[in-house]
């Protein structure tokens, strides 16, 4: 396939124009105000489903309905997002998840809201929401060149701003469902969303956030035999897995996700909760553990964003995935003081803070730019992959062992994956392509040979994210 050339797919072209902050203020906002609903909704959701059913496994269920069309969905939207460009994606979605969530509310408030119709509404709610969040990490690069931003600062910026999320969205869900119930997080999340698309819809400037590959059209007449036409849906698709499948960091990095992000799922959307219910913390503990994580995260990501290009990236990426790992789970099935608990809350959100910059900046130093949406489609979705399941495996298995039990064996399997991958040999390319810029367009054609990296090359999420709050998020493949 041959490469496209707008202005976008080049490093050199976006170097001659003008320095312009507007497309980062502005995609870190959407993203911002996005997150931070859905973090909302993390709390409210969960939580009214325990109190109006008292079933862990319909918490897991919910929990599965929204998470599965999310990861589905996305992992099909990287060629619609690389066509139509992943700002007319960003704000379209964004508005339709408004409109879904701000329903829940309206119908509940009518008596209106039978539990399988609440599975429809948070099943259009993760649908919608999967290429709206893989639209946004899209823009980073192209944000980052027009505001001549080093990648690792700008993808440390991405995860400050999702650490930020983190923080406020659990404090604001936890007070919101203490004092008003449930459906007033839900109405915040509604708002969040719509507020989210009118920032990308009308802040950003005129033509960022454009398509990276031309739209198909009919063949003229006299075209003749063997003239390249432009690829259609399923050629781009393939285009991106083969990609994909052709960089061992990049498979080693969605496989060990995958897997800790599944675990995290089940940490957040079933075995918080009920950890808070049957120790009298209520939503205000969930809203607590939440917020402190999030403040260190936060500290984690801004010293990334400051620092992280000149880490070792190979040491700090294991050692966050220590901190911010196993200790969560295992102080939980403890009975110790809730200042203990927060104190291993903050160490492994400071941790966490450090792991998407790095896996954002080897997703996009390694992807060309004309694929970015499509692999980073398939990466997010891959690691996303068991988030789905996590709700589910943890609700039953916390109906037939009890929660401590559960905890535990979650929390040994975290460590357990992330120290015996980091053997293997593809982590050495964490570093090997270091400050270079996004891949050309023109350096990665659909052939083999152009898209492997050569071996004087130095490496770059992009999953998520996982579930608000989850260790690895990034642009491509992500924990949150």
């Amino acid at each position: 396939m041959t490469a496209p050339a707008p202005a976008t797919s080049s490093t050199s072209a976006t170097a001659a124009a003008p320095r312009s902050l507007r497309p980062v203020v502005g995609v870190l906002v959407a993203m911002a105000v996005s997150l931070t609903g859905t973090r909302v909704s993390a709390v409210a959701l969960p939580w009214f489903v325990l109190a109006t059913t008292g079933s862990a496994t319909m918490t897991g269920l919910v929990a599965f309905v929204e998470l599965a069309p999310y990861v589905l969905v996305k992992a099909l939207a990287g060629p619609v997002i690389d066509r139509l460009g992943p700002r007319g994606v960003s704000w379209s979605t964004d508005a339709v998840s408004a409109v879904a969530a701000g329903l829940v509310p309206l119908l509940h408030g009518l008596g209106l809201l039978p539990f399988w119709l609440l599975l429809v509404m948070v099943a259009v709610i993760g649908a919608a929401r999967g290429p709206g969040d893989l639209a946004k990490e899209v823009m980073i690069p192209e944000a980052a060149e027009l505001g001549r931003i080093p990648l690792e600062r700008a993808t440390g910026l991405s995860g400050v701003t999702e650490r930020l999320a983190s923080t406020i969205g659990p404090a604001v869900g936890g007070g919101l469902v203490a004092l008003l119930g449930p459906m007033a997080g839900l109405t915040a999340n509604a708002a969040a969303f719509a507020l989210g698309s009118l920032v990308i819809a009308v802040a950003l400037p005129r033509g960022t956030g454009g398509a990276s590959v031309p739209a198909p059209a009919p063949a003229p007449s006299g075209t003749e035999e063997g003239e390249e036409e432009p690829a259609g849906y399923w050629q781009l698709f393939r285009e991106g897995f083969a990609f994909l499948r052709r960089e061992p960091l990049l498979m080693t990095i969605i496989v060990m996700v995958a897997v800790t992000n599944l675990l995290d799922a089940a940490f957040l959307t079933v075995l918080v909760p009920v950890w808070a219910r049957e120790s009298g913390g209520g939503p205000a503990a969930i809203g607590l553990t939440g917020t402190v994580w999030g403040i260190a995260a936060v500290a984690g990501s801004l010293i990334a964003a400051a620092v992280a290009h000149r880490l070792p990236r190979r040491t700090v990426f294991f050692a966050g995935f220590l901190l911010c790992g196993a200790p969560r789970f295992v102080v939980l099935a403890l009975d110790v003081p809730m200042s203990v608990v927060v104190g291993v809350f903050v160490l492994s959100g400071f941790g966490g803070g450090f792991i998407n910059p790095i896996l954002g900046a080897i997703l996009f130093e390694r992807v060309p730019r004309h694929l970015l949406g499509r692999v980073n489609a398939l990466g997010d979705s891959l690691s996303w992959a068991g988030i789905p399941l996590g709700g589910l495996f943890a609700g039953a298995a916390v109906a037939m062992t009890g929660l401590i039990p559960v905890l535990l064996a979650c929390g040994g399997l975290y460590f357990a994956v992330t120290t015996l991958s980091g053997l293997r040999p593809e982590w050495r390319e964490m570093d090997r392509k270091r400050g270079h810029g996004p891949v050309a367009a023109t350096d990665a054609s659909s052939e083999p040979a152009a898209a492997v990296p050569a071996p004087s090359a130095a490496p770059a999420s992009a999953a998520s994210p996982a579930p608000p709050g989850s260790a690895q998020a990034t642009a491509g493949v992500r924990a949150e």
